[in-house]
């Protein structure tokens, strides 16, 4: 078949023919030419994306953890083993739903921890700016149902929140995340959790869990849809998921996190290996390639056992919670094919980020915040209702192996993260059964999917979807899309996305980088980072071991001038040299509780003064008075 990527569009003969057809016979439009076994009318669309997994968290990908009915999906469809999103849950969020730079789109960097001088600047307006415009919005006027639930994070103004970008029906959360039992706030920056059900606030259900809630709401948005077979021409539907999991704090029912209990208790140097091995075995990192070595991780024999008992513990709840997110969309696949509607959906699974490696507990006043509002970290209870789990850098660093770093940092253990397509338009090895984790080391690989290993960005989903879609990109002058269609490497694995010259860069609070061809130019910043440009190969690297930036000074020189183009073109602005995520959102939390209670503060300062002055007015009065009598 032949792609023109100019109009994202797929042209075929077939294609012609049966639009001559359709115009002839009088058919319906949206019915065109029988492709890979299944009706190639206009597809549906389910895209899930899942909140700070890492790239071998997932079964399909070498993980322990159980994740079968993606690894299904993965199984029909391709594993993507070179795909790379921001380190920051919002700006990858942006890109995802836009197909443009970050900057671009006005979400530059996570809000709440953007520097407070960088704030309202063009490209760090914490929210998607007017002129840019969602896949949401362009499927909805080529006559998608839109759905939407989970965690939105790109601005909770009326203009801002996704039913007013493109959505038809929604359940959103607008901050970086919540407690997933209760609407109850997971850090002190947030004062309330902000909801919104169609675009108003909303509470929750008494018996509320994120995964389970959320594939709930989908499963009643859809139910309002027309099933296929409705019609002649079906109107198809673009279902965007964005689970909680597994952002902290880390929570699951029971039942999930008791499957994981004594898996982790050879601690975290054992877990890095065994991922190492498995995503060797997987297929999704080259046998020959060393593991990362930073960052640092303790020695786990040498921590206090009821230390270790917490950390493994916590490891285990996250654990369950992902595999809770499995289960759960599992039931959303389900229905899809109860209704007719699974054999015509594209199912894309892919992550934000790498893993989170905040450590909260290592605060004082965040351990008396989180006791104040009825979090405990009682190890018998952690990860249920009322409990606050997270795992912290050295779990971290272990889940996101053979790669280094984690959330937050530009190396690739906090941008590398899996994704999965499968449905029509997306060619499979047709397996004959579906791959479990716990059978990778008999696996034929033949029976876990095709493997893509071109390099790819999270902008090139917006055009990729376009295209299956049969939609054509903006014009210029609407802020045209970077990204480019993943079309090509869907229909075959040779095909080529982004050409060995082009330059595709990326930043996010200091941390920045410039992929071209095999190569990567990054500066690893704040907190586990140094701040120095190192470039790697990563064909043969991708752990980042090896820094190659003085034996090829020439290649060091190229991808700096392509980096300093591309932050000129979007407007980057340099974070000061002390910045440090954590600390700036403590900066900005301490500024927004101040802004929000600015009139509460001037009252109390004024009865203060009002005070202070009378208690002057009399100590002066009585000194007068003791003299007088003197």
């Amino acid at each position: 078949m032949k792609i023109d990527n100019r109009r994202g569009r797929r042209r075929s003969p077939r294609f012609l023919c049966v639009a001559a057809a359709c115009s002839t016979a009088l058919i319906s439009p949206g019915l065109i030419a029988q492709e890979h076994g299944v009706s190639a009318r206009r597809p549906n669309f389910v895209m899930i994306v899942a909140d700070d997994v890492s790239f071998t968290d997932l079964g399909a990908y070498g993980s322990e953890i159980r994740t079968p009915n993606i690894d299904a999906l993965a199984s029909q469809g391709v594993r993507f083993t070179n795909f790379h999103a921001s380190p920051m849950c919002s700006p990858s969020r942006a890109m995802l739903l836009t197909g443009v730079d970050s900057h671009t789109a006005g979400v530059a960097s996570l809000y709440e921890a953007t520097p407070l001088r960088h704030r309202g600047k063009p490209g760090y307006e914490g929210h998607l700016r007017s002129d840019v415009v969602t896949i949401a919005t362009r499927l909805q006027a080529a006559g998608y149902g839109t759905y939407m639930t989970g965690k939105w994070n790109l601005g909770h103004t009326a203009s801002n929140l996704p039913s007013a970008r493109g959505f038809d029906r929604t359940f959103a959360l607008d901050a970086t995340g919540a407690d997933n039992f209760e609407k109850k706030p997971y850090l002190p920056l947030y004062t309330e959790v902000p909801w919104f059900a169609d675009g108003e606030p909303t509470d929750l259900p008494d018996d509320f869990y994120s995964s389970e809630f959320l594939v709930n709401k989908m499963i009643e948005f859809l139910g309002t849809h027309p099933p296929a077979g409705a019609a002649l021409d079906p109107t198809p539907f673009f279902a965007y998921v964005a689970f909680q999991a597994i952002h902290i704090p880390l929570q699951a029912p029971r039942e999930f996190i008791e499957r994981y209990e004594g898996v982790y208790d050879r601690g975290w140097e054992w877990l890095r290996g065994e991922r190492r091995e498995r995503s060797v075995k997987a297929g999704v990192i080259p046998a020959g390639a060393p593991a990362a070595t930073s960052p640092a991780q303790r020695d786990w024999s040498s921590l206090p056992a009821d230390e270790r008992a917490l950390f493994a513990k916590s490891m285990a709840v996250q654990a369950g919670m992902l595999e809770a997110m499995d289960h759960h969309l599992g039931r959303l696949i389900t229905y899809l094919k109860e209704r007719g509607d699974y054999q015509n959906t594209v199912f894309v699974v892919l992550s934000d980020n790498g893993p989170e490696a905040g450590n909260p507990g290592q605060s004082k006043a965040f351990a008396r915040w989180a006791k104040s509002i009825g979090y405990n970290r009682d190890l018998e209870t952690l990860g249920e209702k009322g409990s606050y789990a997270f795992i912290g850098p050295d779990f971290a660093a272990a889940t996101a192996a053979p790669l280094a770093y984690y959330k937050f940092h530009g190396g690739e253990g906090g941008v590398r993260v899996p994704l999965i397509v499968s449905g029509p338009g997306v060619a499979s090895s047709e397996p004959s059964a579906i791959l479990e984790p716990a059978n990778l080391d008999q696996a034929d690989p033949d029976q876990a999917g095709r493997l893509i290993d071109r390099f790819s960005f999270i902008t090139d989903l917006a055009p990729t979807i376009l295209e299956l879609a049969q939609i054509d990109n903006p014009p210029a002058s609407d802020r045209s899309l970077v990204g480019r269609s993943l079309v090509p490497v869907l229909e075959d694995s040779n095909a080529q996305v982004h050409p060995s010259d082009e330059a595709v860069a990326f930043e996010t609070a200091g941390h920045a980088g410039v992929f071209k061809g095999d190569h990567k130019l990054v500066r690893v910043g704040a907190p586990a980072g140094d701040g120095m440009w190192r470039l790697f190969d990563l064909a043969l690297d991708p752990g980042e071991t090896r820094n190659l930036a003085e034996t090829m000074p020439g290649l060091l020189d190229e991808l700096m001038a392509d980096y300093d183009e591309y932050a000129e073109r979007v407007g980057v602005l340099p974070v000061p040299s002390n910045y440090s995520p954590a600390t700036q959102l403590f900066i900005n939390g301490m500024y927004g509780r101040l802004r929000d209670n600015i009139g509460q503060i001037a009252i109390a300062t004024a009865i203060a003064l009002f005070l202070l002055t009378a208690l002057m007015r009399r100590l002066r009065r009585r000194s007068r008075l003791r003299r007088q009598h003197a």
